[in-house]
């Protein structure tokens, strides 16, 4: 583990560094001053349905058939 001592800007924000530019980060605050950051990927609400085990499971096994049945041409307009 690193420690570093980092002076927060009038603005309110911290540089953390160059290779961090771009990613989004979890900001907890575990008593007054003190913070944890932590690295990770953000999920939207809207899609935070897709992370539930029932739904993934679902997925895995409509994924794994349509790699079993390739389309098939059909006639629409079939009555």
């Amino acid at each position: 583990m690193t420690a570093m001592v980092k002076s927060i800007n009038r603005n309110g924000q911290i540089a953390l560094g160059r290779e961090y530019a771009g990613k989004t980060v979890m900001i907890e605050q575990i008593e007054t001053g003190v913070w944890m950051l932590k690295l990770g990927e953000f999920i939207p609400a809207s899609e935070r349905w897709l992370q539930d085990s029932k739904v993934s499971d679902e997925l895995e096994e409509a994924v794994a058939w349509a790699e079993n049945n390739p389309p098939q041409e059909c006639d629409v307009n079939y009555p």
